[in-house]
């Protein structure tokens, strides 16, 4: 099956998903497919149902009869039947669609929103577990059933441990966000510190683009401002209410507004639990609760520091909800009040330089140390990135590095790579690099860096002539500016 041309990207979920659908074999099968919503799963499985003249199925929040009704029309449909199929419960409804294959080859069938379907009928994972059993597998035709939904926590848990269909899918697949590269390219932003900005609001999902702005792209930087207010802080475009519905339609997210008291909290620069906990005036223990949740369905990630195992950074995931937190609900007041926003957004620069683009820039770094830079850049196999604090006890004081580059030696044993300073609106210069260098004095005596690990200068704005020169005749000195981190390694 051929990508269909108006398909961006998605090579390799394509390319799974068409293996799947032309698995030989007499057998039924099985296939989860998730990720977070806005990506683009329903188009791609919509594609790959068209392509091969499967059934696609998307399910609504209803009662477990109207479920079953829809269902029941929609296979007749799909069958050429003039009556729908009047299924009691989904015993009938799935033991019928495992016969869909009736023409000898494998068949697609897609359940999209399955969470939609679960919600209403708790037995439906074991009812498909048993029409995969071998003793159904029988009176079964070579059906490739798809699961879909958005629901990161329930998607997967389908999967896990105890649950029914453990060990039954021959197809897991995540649909991720657009890296930064692909996001740039996909807006048709061709200049990076615009491109970068851009990601910074709205990321990498596909449908905020298409669907949310009608292409409504950032023509350059003199642009992006206008854009903002026009796409982004206008109350009658969708983007405007986007962060709030992100968290409206998490099943799992009952008291959003302690959910978005953590978000604030996390987007005003507190990364550790005790300055979430002090920012909500709360106990740490009680954030235990709604952090796991939040991390479960996406919304933050939490990461381990690079030098210090005991100590850990959350942070939020999707970039519109730390734009949101940071920016429009301080201001939502005034936001909604139409021709508000172009003074609101000048009164929120300084903000949206510091909690959004800075550490925004920092996560894009590395991630651009970690999957877009070759070895010679940082002299070694990177294994991981992370960010982490280091203590100067001389100076009874501590220092942040913002791309912590780890990798392996020819022995196998992880020796620090490289390590690197970010910053987006400053021009660097040689006070940087002497920062860096003191860092890695401070790591070698500790034994946890060396005299070649690398010292890395990250910009958004440039470097002094100084800076420069000296990088020109130190290959461990890297300087990486917006243009490097978009089209170099």
């Amino acid at each position: 099956m051929d990508k269909p041309a108006e398909m961006f990207d998605r090579d390799f979920e394509w390319a799974e998903l068409t293996r799947f659908a032309a698995l030989p074999g007499p057998r039924a099968t099985l296939g989860v497919v998730s990720g977070r919503r806005r990506q683009g799963k329903t188009f791609l499985l919509d594609a790959v149902t068209r392509a091969s003249g499967g059934f696609m199925f998307t399910a609504t929040e209803t009662t477990e009869t109207d479920a079953l009704r829809q269902f029941g029309e929609a296979l007749a449909r799909h069958r050429d039947q003039p009556t729908p199929f009047r299924f009691a419960h989904w015993d009938e409804a799935v033991t019928e669609l495992m016969r869909i294959a009736d023409r000898g080859g494998p068949t697609v069938a897609v359940i999209d929103e399955f969470p939609f379907l679960a919600k209403a009928s708790p037995a439906l994972p074991s009812i498909i577990q048993r029409a995969l059993d071998p003793a159904a597998q029988h009176t079964n035709t070579p059906v490739r059933l798809l699961l879909c939904g958005s629901a990161l926590s329930f998607m997967g848990g389908l999967l896990v441990g105890n649950a029914p269909l453990r060990g039954r899918a021959g197809l897991e697949l995540v649909v991720p966000t657009l890296d930064f590269r692909l996001a740039a390219e996909f807006w048709e932003i061709t200049d990076p510190r615009t491109a970068l900005l851009t990601h910074a609001i709205v990321g990498g999902t596909p449908a905020y683009r298409r669907e949310f702005t009608q292409g409504d792209t950032p023509a350059g930087p003199h642009d992006f401002d206008a854009w903002v207010t026009r796409a982004v802080l206008n109350p009658a475009r969708p983007l405007f209410r986007e962060a709030r519905y992100l968290l409206a339609e998490e099943p799992e997210l009952h008291d959003t507004a302690l959910y978005h008291s953590v978000l604030a909290a996390i987007a005003a620069g507190n990364t550790a639990r005790g300055g979430i906990a002090d920012y909500l005036g709360r106990k740490s223990t009680d954030l235990a609760h709604p952090l796991s949740v939040l991390q479960d369905v996406g919304m933050i990630t939490h990461e381990a520091d690079a030098f210090r195992r005991n100590r850990s950074a959350y942070r939020i995931a999707e970039p519109l909800i730390a734009f949101y937190h940071a920016v429009m609900r301080p201001a939502w007041g005034d936001l909604e009040r139409p021709g508000r926003a172009p003074a609101v957004w000048r009164r929120a620069q300084s903000t949206f330089r510091s909690k959004v683009v800075g550490p925004h820039f920092e996560q894009v770094c590395r991630e651009w140390a970690r999957w877009h830079a070759s070895p010679a850049t940082h002299g070694g196999q990177v294994t991981r990135v992370a960010s982490g604090t280091v203590n100067d006890p001389a100076a009874k004081t501590s220092h942040e590095v913002g791309v912590a580059v780890h990798g392996e030696t020819d022995n196998g044993r992880e020796t620090l790579l490289a390590i690197g300073e970010a910053k987006w609106n400053d021009v660097m210069g040689k006070g940087h690099l002497e920062r860096l260098q003191h860092i890695r004095a401070l790591l070698t005596a500790r034994g946890t860096a060396t005299d070649v690990t690398r010292l890395q200068c990250y910009s958004g704005t440039g470097f002094t002539d100084e800076l420069r020169h000296l990088a020109e005749n130190d290959p461990a000195i890297q300087l990486i500016d917006p243009i490097r981190l978009y089209h170099g390694d």
